[in-house]
């Protein structure tokens, strides 16, 4: 090997042994935290449900039963019956799977056209970033629940219609969030040295630039998937959502409101996995976000 190369080799390696370091912190931080551990856990056992939990009695989820209509939980109905006797139970474990679906699928589209925009802002020049920064500044300007109203009018309701209307806007903190990383690391020593060996703008960025960007990124798409989970249940909830008979949380949790003096376990169910849902992914997502800052690597 020619003495010219050593150099190269060495930096190389160095920033191998730095990108190890970073994760291994970065693991180690995460693992010793008990709530994001908790968290895991919990979510953990609430795709599992999701996966299985509708197998786990015989009672489809729009099957009713009006002689067992509004039944207390029991060793029949698990979660009670709603007001046409259908099993709370496995209605809840299927909205479960709609809402995660809404949730992860929002979060993935999201990732996507941020990482894209963003890096085109971040790359692109001032004027190319000033362009697409003001798109940015307009679209959050539009009231959210008028372009969902209007949407629902256009598309009608369903749930392709909910992934529109989470991520006609649902990108643009996380564009913002690409943009701000990339613009600090392309001032760094070693993106400068690649420029200066020749590497193009598309290695440069998928090589250096986003590899060293994964922990916001991580982390933001993690704490954008309650966030969908949430508002898919307000709007099923207002009725602009998921429609009836489907199952869904935000259209049970409409369903039994009325009945909530006399048939409580009706809300208590999908309203308490609503919660358990945006707690776990909270708790994972914050300890995400501190367990990747590079600030903290010791």
């Amino acid at each position: 090997m020619s003495i010219e190369k050593m150099p190269t080799l060495k930096k190389s390696l160095s920033l191998d042994l730095k990108r190890s370091s970073y994760l291994k912190g970065s693991f180690e931080r995460f693992s010793q935290n008990k709530w994001a551990l908790f968290g895991g856990i919990l979510l953990i056992g609430i795709f599992l449900f999701a996966l299985i939990g509708p197998y786990l009695n015989p009672y489809p989820y729009y099957q009713t039963h009006l002689e067992l209509k509004n039944s207390p939980p029991s060793k029949v109905f698990w979660f009670g019956s709603d007001e046409l006797g259908r099993d709370v139970f496995t209605r809840c474990w299927w909205g479960a799977r709609i809402s995660l679906t809404v949730g992860i699928c929002a979060a993935i589209i999201d990732l996507i056209i941020g990482v894209f925009w963003g890096t085109l802002a971040a790359m692109g020049g001032k004027k190319l970033d000033e362009i697409l920064m003001r798109v940015c500044d307009i679209l959050s300007g539009i009231p959210y629940l008028l372009t969902v109203i209007l949407l629902m009018v256009i598309l009608g309701p369903g749930m392709g219609t909910i992934l529109i209307a989470l991520t006609i806007t649902g990108w643009i903190n996380m564009a913002r969030i690409v943009r701000g990383q990339l613009l600090q690391l392309k001032k760094l020593d070693f993106v400068v040295a690649a420029k200066a060996t020749g590497a193009s703008p598309m290695r440069i960025v998928c090589r250096h630039l986003l590899p060293n960007a994964m922990g916001p990124i991580i982390a933001t798409m993690t704490l954008t998937i309650p966030t969908a989970i949430f508002t898919e249940a307000f709007l099923s909830f207002l009725g602009l959502g998921i429609q009836a008979p489907i199952a869904s949380w935000g259209v049970m949790v409409n369903d039994s409101l009325s009945a909530l003096r006399y048939y409580p376990w009706r809300l208590f169910f999908p309203a308490i996995l609503i919660t358990l849902t945006m707690l776990g992914f909270n708790l994972v997502g914050d300890t995400l976000r501190d367990a990747l800052d590079p600030r903290l690597i010791k």
